[in-house]
């Protein structure tokens, strides 16, 4: 019998939650890596195995950064922004590179 394609798991939506657009991210597309918005309980083997499927590219490494909120005021009265977890993600070597300016 043969292998049929396997669907994407839907946890992997709940590990990637979006790609982090920035002037910097967009600098490290020149290094092969992309950076995404990860949920704060995301560990590195599960980003890389969202990436993988959700993608279909070979990952050679992730990075994770945890932004703690800043403290601001509004209309007088303090308030915290979120904590955002944000991954950097390196493809490996000849891998086509992710546009995370198309759906998936």
């Amino acid at each position: 019998m043969a292998k049929q394609k396997q669907d994407v798991d839907t946890r992997h939506f709940d590990v990637i939650l979006a790609p982090h657009i920035t002037e910097k991210s967009t600098l490290l597309s020149e290094n092969n890596a992309v950076v995404f918005k990860v949920a704060e309980s995301a560990t590195k083997p599960q980003i890389k195995a969202a990436v993988e499927a959700l993608f279909g590219t070979k990952v050679k490494t992730v990075n994770t950064i945890v932004s703690k909120g800043k403290t601001k005021r509004w209309k007088g009265k303090p308030y915290t922004r979120s904590d955002v977890k944000k991954a950097i993600v390196t493809l490996a070597e000849g891998q086509d590179p992710i546009d995370v300016t198309s759906g998936i």
